[in-house]
Parts: structure tokens; C-alpha cells; sequence
């Protein structure tokens, strides 16, 4: 009897999740199909139903972004912007989300290693970086556009810093370095982005005028 479309997603999102767990812990070249699937539980032939590759696999973990999925959720709760920016950074860059206590954001667990990927695997994380700009523009309300690249600028410069920031503090030894670097990558990103935002009100109000 053949298996449901339903049970199939299952599987797949089970192997997805033991990808960005084990990729991010351990990277590309340390972790094997097997490895892979002993973790999701599952035998090694259901991967070949799934995925062609170990490549394939690792894009796709990038391209399932949870990032992305929470700005969506954060979102759709309708909370003030300087909450929600708050909760967002507080969040993100955590001891929490350094340690994967938390599900681990592939675009800086991912990072170094995307680099030394084929071009399918940094296709893939390049859109997922620039799909997650433009979310953060569209949340914080800034409607960019050919005259207020500035503003993305801005949004671009916040999340370097956050995805920069985590990966530094996962590389580093020293927990009272590691605390301080993310503290003000949270506090400069957020005075960044709000700086962005006042841009934008400004420039709409002299135009008004």
C-alpha cells in the first residue's frame, strides 16, 4: 500500500530537521547520508525517495529557513513595531539560539560553510539572505523603492550584524566576550533599523510639505 501525500511530508520535514540540526552542529563534509538518517529514524533508502543528494538535502535545509517562518508568525500577531523589533533581536541573537537551544537559523550556522558549496547550495542561501531583507523591509514598514535604497542599506547592514554576531559567538571561548558581543550587536541593529525607519518618515513628510 503506498504511503499518503500527507505521511511523505512528514518524512520529508523529519529528514529536513535532522539536516539543519546536524549541518549546523557539525557542517557539511562531517555528516553523512547515514548519519543523517539515523538521526530523522528513518533507513537510508527513504532518503533517495526525497532527496538525490547530500547537496540537495543541505540547500533545502537553508531554503526551509525557520527564520523566516517566525518572522511570518511575529508578524501576523499585529504587535507594536518597536516590540516586535525587540523580540525579534532579544530572540535571534540569544545564548539560547548560539547553543541551538532554540532551532538553529541556518543563514549564520550555515555560513562559513555555504561558501565552499556547490553553486545550487549558495543559490540557495542567497535567496534565503535576501528573501529575509526583504521581509524584515515589508514588517518594519518600509516600502523601499528606486529612491530609498538607503533604507535597505540599513536593513542589510542590521542583518550582518545578526547573523555576524552569532557566528562569531559560537566560535568563541570566552563567555563574558561572547555576551557583550551579542548585547551590542543587539543594541546597534536595533538602532539601525530604527534609525531607517525615521529616514523614511522624514523624507515622506517633506515631500508632503
Amino acid at each position: 500500500m503506498p504511503y499518503s501525500e500527507e505521511h511523505k511530508q512528514r518524512t520529508r520535514e523529519k529528514i529536513l530537521k535532522s539536516a539543519l540540526e546536524l549541518f549546523s552542529r557539525h557542517g557539511f563534509d562531517a555528516v553523512s547520508i547515514d548519519d543523517l538518517m539515523a538521526d530523522a529514524g528513518l533507513t537510508r533508502g527513504a532518503f533517495y525517495a526525497h532527496f538525490r543528494s547530500k547537496s540537495e538535502v543541505y540547500a533545502e535545509a537553508i531554503t526551509s529557513a525557520v527564520s523566516l517562518r517566525r518572522l511570518s508568525e511575529w508578524q501576523d500577531k499585529g504587535e507594536g513595531q518597536g516590540h516586535w523589533l525587540k523580540e525579534l533581536l532579544l530572540g535571534y541573537l540569544s545564548h539560547e539560539h548560539v547553543a541551538m537551544e532554540v532551532s538553529p537559523c541556518p543563514l549564520a550556522f550555515f555560513s562559513t560553510d555555504v561558501a565552499n558549496r556547490d553553486e545550487a547550495v549558495r543559490h540557495a542561501y542567497t535567496s534565503v539572505y535576501a528573501g529575509l531583507n526583504r521581509m524584515l523591509t515589508r514588517i518594519l514598514g518600509h516600502e523601499t523603492s528606486d529612491g530609498d535604497e538607503a533604507i535597505a542599506d540599513h536593513v542589510l547592514a542590521a542583518t550582518a550584524m545578526m547573523i555576524g554576531g552569532i557566528s562569531i559567538a559560537r566560535a568563541l571561548d570566552d563567555p563574558q566576550l561572547a555576551d557583550r558581543l551579542l548585547n551590542t550587536c543587539r543594541e546597534h541593529s536595533e538602532a539601525i533599523l530604527a534609525t531607517g525607519g525615521r529616514s523614511r518618515k522624514g523624507r515622506r513628510t517633506a515631500t508632503v510639505g
